[in-house]
């Protein structure tokens, strides 16, 4: 499994298990509220709030914990997203150059039905975002019309997209260039930089 494969299915796992934990809370809470009972005669809302509270707070200790386990780890990732930020953040002109001399001109990312768009390239872009780290590079040039550039956004790519573009430019490049699409900066480079 390449580095984006491995990054892009652990992000995705860890939106999972955060949905999951989200669903166990609710559910765990509904469950508390629907078992709870009501005394006779409350004194007032203070008593009855209180009665419920404490047969709900006990049974949602272990997903909130979850949770903010789960916000850790996610704000670790975020951090490290942006330690590896390439302290370049536009394409070089050459890089431009080379980069829409590849695509032939057109958009490399794909339209509908995995295909490849057909409108003339407008812009640059990372095919990893660079706000996740992905580098200012050649290999992680993408050719892209305005439109598909919004679209794609700042998300990060699936393997399969991936797999489909790099196939996509076995086509149209020679075979002495490398069909490679994406790169991620390694947090040593900036430990390099920074020494």
């Amino acid at each position: 499994m390449s580095e984006l494969a491995r990054i892009y299915w652990s992000r995705h796992l860890l939106q999972v298990v955060r949905a999951a934990a989200t669903l166990w809370l609710l559910a765990s809470m509904l469950l508390a509220l629907q078992e709870s009972e009501v005394p006779a005669t409350p004194t007032g809302p203070a008593d009855m709030l209180g009665g419920l509270a404490a047969q709900v707070v006990p049974v949602a200790v272990a997903p909130v914990v979850a949770m903010a386990l789960l916000a850790v780890v996610g704000a670790i990732m975020t951090a490290q997203d942006a330690r590896r930020r390439d302290p370049a953040r536009r394409f070089t002109r050459q890089q431009r150059r080379d980069g829409m001399g590849r695509a032939g001109g057109l958009c490399e990312l794909e339209a509908g039905f995995r295909r490849r768009c057909s409108r003339p390239a407008e812009h640059g872009d990372h095919f990893y975002p660079w706000s996740r780290g992905g580098s200012t590079s050649l290999q992680n040039f993408v050719a892209a019309w305005a439109r598909c550039n919004r679209r794609k956004g700042a998300r990060l790519p699936s393997p399969g997209r991936q797999r489909r573009l790099e196939r996509r430019r076995r086509e149209y490049l020679p075979p002495s260039d490398s069909p490679a699409a994406g790169e991620r900066r390694s947090l040593r480079n900036n430990l390099l930089l920074a020494a």
